[in-house]
Parts: structure tokens; C-alpha cells; sequence
């Protein structure tokens, strides 16, 4: 049975058993196995030195993951991008919500903005279903993440949420740290994104005044809209409508979900740009209270959608799938004939990768169709959010 006052399941590791945790991990042939991936194996012994002289979280993000991510950001995107800093107040703690693009990344990414700019890192939230191995757990709680989970049964989903919400207030108002969290459970596999109803009253659920809006205010929610000029996951995508389209009973597999994390990881990104947005508490004064949660959940994500959607950075590849998928030249002025070619080639190289046997003609126009979608709606979003159309 959850305690929802009881967090030590899901919180990130306490300093004080890191160096034992840490030297579990580094003894894990998986996650030998892992680090292989990104750095050359007869460098492995010497980071697992720098990893065992470590003792607490701070060290280790500052040490490790910083150059790790620096690493990262050149090997796989043409750079990292963040504005909107003037809404952030050091003297706050928020909970910074956002589209996911990234299973790894999206919050991976923002604390390396943040960390170029010397602002403290978040904790960031994490669902159990990718904690496919204990080691992977440690890594993570051992790195500022806590646990969501998911897959539980009705009576434990509500409990749990309970548990999340109040762990996230007593991070902001107690720990005096940020968090990180997504604005859905997934990824918008189209790119449309829009907030999760039931992510927001989850984060009501917490709290010390019981009022729906003020327990929402005490977190400081402040939306944060990630833009990746591309998706490598997006062929996976496509895959995946496929054989959803040739059998509607089709789930993806545990190799599936690892393969798409590492894709995601390693592979290129193009311009990733965060764009921070200011703290909604004010917007929430503003539509006041609701006698049905429901509809103030409603609302606050509308509020939240907008600020993501107006807040995109609108990279060429967007204007070319919009005027592609719409066949219109409305936004041609955007873009130069040979940038358009070269993305139109991108998208065949990338569906060439798509390994699902016997794919028709009729197949693969609906798979282009698809990634079309999903580098044209952002911009579709903000057109609506700003213009409403």
C-alpha cells in the first residue's frame, strides 16, 4: 500500500547514500554496456574512477553529466538554444512544464541551458515504464529524477498521485528545488502537443490550502516550449501508425521503447531551442476558482497549451511540411527551393529506415503524410494560438 506521505520510494537518492548506490552501479555489466555507446571502452575504467570519488548529486551533475551533456549537444545538434530567462526569478522555485519531444532529452537538454547560464538544475520527473532495469533507476535517482508510476490499478493510481503531488509541492516549498515534468504521459507522436487534464489535477492534489487554484499556485507552474528543428524518432513514428493502421491491436515492444530512447539519444537533433514563458499564477487569478475540477483542470490546460504553442521556434523544415501538406506556397518566402529539396530528401532517407516488410506504395505516401503532420503542427499551433486560425 502507497504512504502518500512517504516519498522515500520515488524521490531522488539522499546524499548520504550516494556513494553506495553509485559504487552498485558501476559494478552493473548493463550499464558498462551502455557507456560504451557514447565513449570509447578503454575510457570506461577512468570514468568509473571519477565516478566512485563522487558523493553527492551536485558533484556528479556538475562533473559528470555537464561535459557528458556539452558532449552530447555538439556530437548531435547544430546547438542549444534558451530565451525567455527574464520570467525566471532565483528567488523562486517552479515546476517548469513542457511538450515532450525526447524521451532522454527534453529535461536533459533545459538543465544544460540552465547549468551554461548558472542557474540550478530541476528535478525532473520520470515514468516508472522506462525504468525497464533496476540499474537504469539508480542512474536516475542518483541524477535529481523521481519516479512517476504508471500502470497501476485504479485504487493505486490514486494513491500515487497523491504521493507525486505532494512530493512535487514538498520539492518546491520545502527542498527548495525545481522540478521538471511533461505536460502529458508520452510523446505527441503527431507534435500536436496539449496538456494532460489529469496532469493537472494531479498537481492540485498537493498542497496546504486544499483550494484547487491556490494548490496550483503554490508550485509556480511556468510552461516552457522545447522546439527541435528535427525528430529522429520520426521514421519510428511513421512505423508505428503503420502497423497500428494494419493491426489496431499492435503495442510496441520493451526493445521498441529502448531502441527509440537510444535513436533519440544518439542521433541527430538539427537547432534545439527552449523558450520559457511567464508563470501562469497570475493568469489563474485572472479565470478564478470552479466548483468543477474537472473544467478548472480544463482551463489551466488551455492556459498552458497557448503559452507553449505562441512560444515555438519555427525552424525552416516547419514551413516547408506546411506548405507541402497543404500545397501552398503561403510561407515559400521562408525557405530557398534547395532547403526545400534537401528536406524532402531527408524525409525519404529516414522512411528508407522504416524495417516493416512489404510496404506498398499507398503505404509509404501515408507514412510521408504522417512525418509531414508532425513537422507541420507546431506551426499550425501557433498560427491558431496567435492569429486563430
Amino acid at each position: 500500500m502507497t504512504d502518500v506521505h512517504d516519498f522515500s520510494d520515488i524521490c531522488p537518492y539522499d546524499d548520504s547514500v550516494f556513494h553506495e548506490k553509485m559504487s552498485a552501479l558501476v559494478k552493473e555489466p548493463m550499464f558498462q554496456h551502455a557507456i560504451s555507446y557514447v565513449m570509447p571502452k578503454e575510457a570506461i575504467p577512468g570514468l568509473i574512477d571519477d565516478l566512485l570519488k563522487i558523493d553527492n548529486k551536485y558533484d556528479f551533475q556538475h562533473l559528470i553529466m555537464y561535459p557528458f551533456l556539452e558532449m552530447l549537444a555538439k556530437k548531435t545538434t547544430s546547438g542549444i538554444t534558451i530565451g525567455g530567462t527574464k520570467y525566471y526569478n532565483s528567488a523562486l522555485n517552479y515546476v517548469f512544464i513542457t511538450n515532450h519531444r525526447d524521451i532522454v532529452l527534453d529535461a536533459s537538454f533545459m538543465n544544460l541551458a540552465f547549468l551554461r547560464r548558472g542557474m540550478p538544475t530541476t528535478e525532473i520527473a520520470i515514468g516508472n515504464n522506462l525504468l525497464v532495469f533496476d540499474w537504469i533507476a539508480d542512474l536516475v535517482r542518483l541524477n535529481k529524477s523521481f519516479i512517476v508510476k504508471r500502470n497501476t490499478g485504479i485504487r493505486e493510481a490514486l494513491l500515487a498521485a497523491k504521493q507525486l503531488s505532494g512530493y512535487i509541492h514538498h520539492a518546491i516549498l520545502d527542498k527548495k528545488q525545481s522540478v521538471w515534468i511533461a505536460q502529458r504521459e508520452g510523446r505527441a507522436k503527431d507534435s500536436s502537443d496539449h496538456t494532460q487534464d489529469a496532469l493537472i489535477k494531479m498537481l492540485s492534489l498537493g498542497g496546504q490550502t486544499g483550494a484547487f487554484m491556490d494548490n496550483l499556485k503554490e508550485v509556480n507552474l511556468l510552461p516552457v516550449s522545447i522546439s527541435y528543428e528535427y525528430d529522429p524518432n520520426d521514421y519510428l513514428k511513421a512505423r508505428e501508425f503503420l502497423l497500428k493502421r494494419r493491426d489496431p491491436g499492435f503495442k510496441k515492444s520493451q526493445r521498441d521503447d529502448l531502441f527509440s530512447m537510444e535513436t533519440g539519444l544518439l542521433q541527430f537533433k538539427g537547432k534545439v531551442h527552449f523558450q520559457m514563458t511567464p508563470r501562469i499564477n497570475q493568469k489563474l487569478d485572472q479565470i478564478g476558482d470552479f466548483k468543477d475540477t474537472n473544467e478548472a483542470a480544463r482551463h489551466v490546460s488551455r492556459i498552458i497549451d497557448q503559452a507553449i504553442h505562441r512560444s515555438y521556434e519555427i525552424f525552416e523544415v516547419n514551413y516547408i511540411a506546411f506548405d507541402l501538406i497543404n500545397k501552398t506556397q503561403r510561407f515559400a518566402r521562408k525557405y530557398t527551393a534547395e532547403q526545400k529539396e534537401q528536406f524532402i530528401d531527408y524525409l525519404n532517407a529516414q522512411l528508407d529506415k522504416v524495417d516493416v516488410a512489404d510496404v506498398t506504395a499507398e503505404e509509404r505516401e501515408y507514412m510521408m503524410t504522417l512525418m509531414l503532420t508532425m513537422y507541420s503542427n507546431p506551426l499550425k499551433n501557433k498560427l491558431h494560438t496567435i492569429l486563430g486560425e
